[in-house]
């Protein structure tokens, strides 16, 4: 066998496998994952191991790939009935917060850094775009309010699109290309947001109705199927000259929030190949930089960042929310929950496949900038939270519910387990309100199972099985959380006060 390829397969093993203690020690520490992995490229690059790596062509058109993936997992994990009611100011963070934030750092890369007005909206542009993986896995793991945290997953999952855009059409600038009008650039971007928006809200649709239809013929297939759908929706929003960003995180989201088969494997499939995705292009990009070059960049990416955090994202939130009713105290920790990562640094390759000149100057100034204000946000966003007051037990965590179809008897069998945080706890099985069409049948308590009867009570730490039609699924998880956030009063609230809605 080729040594070049077994050499190549085993430095592959082990990044993956160093990557993965890395993922768990960033954890116990509380520091970003996305700096471990950059430091693991750094570490094998030129000023460590020796490994030369300049080829930006690959590393964009790698890093364009595990975007993708990213994004098909953050909308196969974001659940619609978390997110509805954010729509308007997650959209609104994506455009509006985008612009302000864009022209606020342009300003001060002219005023400061003696930027021209083009290169500057360049530079405010490349760091403008929050980083999904960042976001994503940051925030789930707080106890906030739902709202919120929905508000800025799906920021995180639109504003890529309308900023790659505008990074595309100013580096054509830069390097001499046509140059068009303001408002036609603008109508060009809506255009393809717009267009974007369609085909993956179609292909996402179709694809839930195809595989609603399929009998596979192994499980494994429908996790296979459900991501290839995720990237025929961005291949076909892209060839359609729309964006395809868009397009593959609202696929995502439908396919997510659909009653598929095997909806559990595939969400594990998902986040699992995501990682994965995170991990090779992290490392790709550490090994991309020059650590040579970075302490040039250190000041002009503390005046940008530091622009960017302090007034440009407060800025930019205000603008975005003043429309709707978002309290100043989450408006404050939004401001702050701008999370900067692999994005960024994958913009900043634009520029330079494009040989802008001075590009190699802004990926230098976005790397150390990532790095830095990764540390600052990423380390004080429990902190923050806080000292806002927004972070309490009012707001535990939704329980864990995994669910499997029984597909020849029409049902589903539901895994559920109480959490320390539960309002489940102390609730006789009869307060959960069921359908009459489901039903708990095991409980698991401290190791010993047992079968349930009316006076069964459940404690924190059960683990549970629930059997239910696959018609009342839906109805029967609704009924779940909604106890576990209101406790046994959520049986006599109904529809009209159910708890699942509020924040």
């Amino acid at each position: 066998m080729n040594t070049t390829v077994t050499v190549a397969l085993a430095v592959g093993a082990l990044v993956v496998l160093v990557a993965a203690v890395a993922l768990r020690l960033a954890d116990r520490i509380g520091l970003p994952s996305l700096l471990l992995y950059l430091a693991f490229g750094v570490a094998l690059g030129e000023s460590g191991l020796g490994v030369e790596f300049e080829d930006v062509a690959l590393t964009q058109t790698l890093g364009v790939a595990a975007l993708v993936v990213i994004l098909a997992e953050g909308g196969l994990t974001t659940r619609w009935s978390d997110v509805r009611r954010a729509v308007g100011p997650g959209v609104a963070l994506a455009t509006i917060g985008v612009v302000v934030s864009i022209a606020v750092v342009a300003a001060v890369g002219v005023w400061l850094l003696d930027f021209s007005w083009p290169f500057a909206l360049l530079v405010g542009a490349v760091v403008t775009s929050t980083d999904a993986a960042a976001v994503f896995a940051t925030l789930r793991r707080l106890p906030l309010p739902r709202r919120m945290v929905a508000a800025l997953e799906l920021e995180s999952g639109l504003n890529d699109a309308p900023v790659i855009l505008l990074v595309l059409a100013l580096s054509e600038q830069l390097t001499g290309g046509a140059t068009h009008a303001w408002y036609l650039v603008l109508a060009e971007v809506l255009g393809e947001l717009a267009g974007g928006s369609v085909l993956g809200l179609a292909i996402g649709f179709g694809g839930a109705w195809l595989l609603r239809r399929l009998a596979l013929p192994l499980a494994g297939f429908y996790p296979l199927a459900t991501l290839a759908l995720c990237v025929l929706a961005f291949s076909s929003a892209d060839l359609a000259h729309t964006s395809g960003f868009v397009a593959v995180y609202l696929c995502g989201l439908v396919l997510g929030n659909a009653s598929l088969p095997h909806r559990a494997g595939t969400i594990g499939f998902a986040e699992g190949l995501a990682s994965l995705a995170q991990i090779g292009l992290f490392v790709l990009l550490g090994l991309l930089v020059s650590p040579a070059r970075l302490p040039e960049a250190v000041l002009p990416a503390l005046l940008i960042g530091g622009a960017l955090l302090l007034v440009a994202r407060p800025l930019s939130v205000v603008a975005s929310l003043a429309w709707f009713k978002v309290p100043l105290s989450q408006q404050a920790f939004i401001a702050w929950a701008g999370l900067r990562g692999a994005v960024p640094i994958v913009l900043a390759t634009f520029p330079i496949a494009a040989q802008v000149p001075g590009a190699t100057r802004v990926f230098d100034t976005v790397f150390v900038l990532v790095v830095v204000f990764t540390v600052v946000q990423g380390w004080g966003l429990p902190t923050v939270a806080r000292l806002l007051r927004i972070a309490t037990p009012v707001t535990p965590r939704d329980i864990d519910v995994e669910s499997a179809p029984l597909d020849e008897l029409g049902a589903e069998l539901m895994q559920l387990r109480v959490s320390e945080t539960s309002q489940l706890h102390g609730v006789y099985l009869p307060e959960l309100r069921l359908p009459e069409d489901s039903a708990v049948v095991l409980v698991v308590r401290d190791g010993r199972p047992f079968v349930p009867d009316r006076n069964t009570r459940l404690m924190r730490g059960d683990q549970a099985l629930l059997v239910s039609a696959r018609g009342s699924r839906r109805e029967a998880e609704r009924r779940l959380r909604a106890v576990s956030r209101a406790g046994r009063l959520a049986t006599w609230r109904g529809e009209a006060g159910d708890p699942s809605q509020t924040d």
